[in-house]
């Protein structure tokens, strides 16, 4: 059984940062393409970032390129979002994602999700 667990959400201040992790078990953490989204109150889950097997390529959406990067180590079953220059718009219960071969922006195509971790941003 696949699960993804994630931490490291929080209340952070405007411009603050947090790092986000989130491990896989049940599945080769190589044979998977990973994926973070996030869902504000009252809204769609939406794509946030997304890295291949060996990490060398991501997809950042444009909302929080510059500020957000996705990275995984494959010798712990990590992916982690480092999160930086937080806005109140980024508030958001973010999860992390996984399917197997290659990486997508598209929700559709993962078939494992984590719990998801809250992230608040406030003065």
């Amino acid at each position: 059984q696949v699960q993804l667990v994630e931490s490291g959400g929080g209340l952070v201040q405007p411009g603050g940062s947090l790092k986000l992790s989130c491990v896989l078990s049940g599945r080769t953490f190589t044979d998977a393409g990973m994926a973070w989204f996030r869902r504000a109150p009252g809204q769609d889950r939406e794509f946030v970032a997304a890295i291949s097997i060996s990490g060398k390529d991501t997809l950042i959406d444009d909302t929080v390129k510059g500020r957000f990067t996705i990275s995984r180590d494959n010798a712990k079953n990590t992916l982690y979002l480092q999160m930086n220059n937080l806005q109140p718009e980024d508030t958001a219960v973010y999860y992390c994602a996984s399917r197997l071969g290659y990486y997508s922006q598209d929700e559709i195509d993962y078939d494992s999700w984590g719990q998801g971790t809250q992230v608040t941003v406030s003065s």
